[in-house]
């Protein structure tokens, strides 16, 4: 994690009451989010053979789960705007794990994520599973993962990635790295090809730090996600869907990212950069 060296909040200690939560949420969520593994892998062996690359049915599936687990969690969403219609890639803030329910929520979508992501246990199956574009950052592989990009845009997906290139504290955006962007001006797609804009605000439950729902720096996954289930009284989830714009009317991937960047921090109200 770069950009600032804050310590994350003190631990909250979890009581019998959070532990209660955690028990059956966990076990609600559980239930979800395997089953719903073990159910879409079933039906990929149909849809696979039948449509090949496209997924007509299982983003549904997976969009389905994590309404039903932000509900089990009690975390009210508001979505302010409409969803893009065009086709081309959605770009979002990136604040914790949760924004991966959220935005699954909202649209069927197709997540854009670091290599690493695809070995780590549990979570690596599931975007494995649900069709995430896997990336590694090496100057060497910027070739090959524009073809993987160009291939995925031109089979209809719709991905979604964070330009930020990692998480933060909920309360800031980040400057926006501009390489990912690069993919959307190849001559078969900057014509076709639109990006949204999207700004995720998690705020935080009344009286607790605001960098509550943040995730960042050496912070484990493990216990964060544990303070989250534990938690009471929720706060919410604000979704904003920026205009989409064509990638043909910015010269170049630093000027669309420039414009990406602008329009998501400056309705983020926490943003300081």
């Amino acid at each position: 994690m770069t950009g600032w060296n804050e310590a994350p909040p003190a631990a909250v200690r979890i009581g019998l009451a959070g532990w209660l939560r955690v028990l059956w949420r966990g076990l609600l969520i559980s239930l979800l989010v395997y089953g719903g593994l073990v159910l879409l892998l079933v039906l990929r062996l149909v849809e696979r053979p039948l449509c090949g690359q496209a997924r007509p049915v299982t983003p549904w599936l997976v969009r389905w789960v994590c309404r039903a687990t932000l509900a089990v969690l009690r975390l009210p969403l508001q979505v302010n705007g409409q969803p893009m219609t065009h086709p081309g890639a959605i770009v979002a803030n990136h604040s914790s794990w949760l924004d991966i329910f959220v935005l699954n929520a909202c649209q069927n979508v197709f997540f854009v994520a670091k290599s690493e992501v695809a070995g780590w246990p549990g979570i690596g199956w599931l975007a494995r599973a649900t069709g995430t574009v896997f990336i590694a950052r090496k100057g060497t592989e910027a070739k090959r993962q524009q073809v993987l990009f160009e291939n995925r845009l031109m089979a209809g997906h719709r991905l979604l990635f964070f330009p930020e290139g990692t998480s933060t504290d909920a309360i800031r955006v980040l400057p926006f790295k501009s390489t990912l962007f690069a993919a959307f001006f190849a001559p078969a797609l900057v014509r076709s090809m639109h990006i949204q804009p999207v700004t995720v605000v998690l705020h935080a439950p009344e009286g607790a730090d605001p960098r509550h729902y943040g995730w960042w720096g050496d912070m484990e996954f493990a216990s964060h996600f544990l303070a989250v289930l534990a938690t009471g009284r929720q706060g919410r989830v604000e979704l904003t869907f920026h205009p989409e714009v064509p990638v043909d009317a910015f010269d170049d991937r630093k000027t669309l990212a420039q414009h990406c960047e602008r329009v998501i921090r400056t309705s983020h109200p926490g943003a300081v950069g």
